[in-house]
């Protein structure tokens, strides 16, 4: 499933393609045919990301809302518009350009007071700049749950996904199985600007990248990752395989319905190690 920064750039990619124009909607699959005509012909206004929600505004009032899930994807391009190939939920033109969406979990039309209940149960999303992190501490501080399942909680962080939870914890150093409540205020301070740092240069990089610099290819003399996920990353997927830092093998367990990742000497670590790392 894509994670925020993802859909941070592909708000800012449909914003920069179709805000300002009047666009033609249609759904060549036909299950968003009367989603599709009420949109069809109006103006998008503008765009927007919240954690993993993309949101179309349009001149009507009307917000397109979808969430991708794990099969969603969208394809864009200019003129000539191809044929419709597969199952394509909502295709989107102008003169200019055309967007096709295949495989969301949601694909629907919101009247605003839908688009203010979606974000009323969404948490902070690090990367919008209305963010309240004190929010999220209100309940990952008080909470006995893992802070891996915390973090994963939408209605708590909105946008962190398996990657980028597995990750800030190996570079806070904390077992991911330290309950919210064993995180101080200043600790969550120092994860929650370390996550909105990663998933910023996700946004400008378009993948994840977690490494610090002495931990890179060209650093380490070591080959780059190969995944279909793509980036440098230190625990995410790597079972089996020596850590970066201290050379112990990464291990790997369910949690929350998820695959955990992390480093059994580094997380928890000493201050000392922490100190070198960063």
């Amino acid at each position: 499933m894509p994670e925020g920064h993802t859909i941070h750039r592909l708000a800012v990619r449909h914003r920069e393609l179709f805000a300002g124009h009047r666009v033609a909607v249609s759904s060549p699959q036909g299950r968003f045919t009367a989603g599709a005509a009420s949109l069809s012909g109006h103006t998008l206004v503008d765009t927007e990301a919240y954690g993993k929600h993309l949101l179309h505004h349009f001149d009507t009032g009307r917000t397109l809302h979808i969430h991708l899930g794990l099969y969603g994807r969208f394809t864009d391009g200019e003129p000539p518009v191809p044929e419709p190939v597969g199952q394509v939920r909502l295709r989107m033109t102008t003169d200019r350009h055309w967007l096709d969406l295949r495989g969301p979990t949601a694909c629907e039309v919101f009247d605003p007071p839908q688009v203010v209940t979606l974000r009323s149960r969404l948490g902070a999303d690090p990367l919008r700049d209305d963010a309240d992190p004190a929010a999220a501490y209100a309940r990952l501080g008080t909470s006995t749950r893992a802070v891996f399942a915390l973090l994963l909680d939408q209605s708590i962080v909105a946008g962190c996904g398996l990657i980028y939870a597995n990750e800030v914890l190996f570079r806070a150093g904390l077992a991911p199985t330290t309950p919210g409540r064993g995180i101080s205020a200043q600790g969550w301070h120092e994860m929650w600007e370390d996550l909105r740092a990663l998933m910023k240069e996700g946004v400008a990089r378009g993948r994840i990248d977690t490494v610090h610099t002495a931990h890179t290819p060209e650093a380490m003399q070591r080959a780059p990752r190969v995944d279909r996920h793509g980036g440098e990353v230190y625990v995410y997927r790597r079972p089996g395989q020596k850590c970066y830092v201290c050379g112990t093998e990464i291990a790997r367990s369910p949690m929350a319905g998820r695959n955990l990742y992390w480093c059994p000497t580094c997380q928890p670590v000493t201050a000392a190690r922490a100190a070198r790392r960063r």
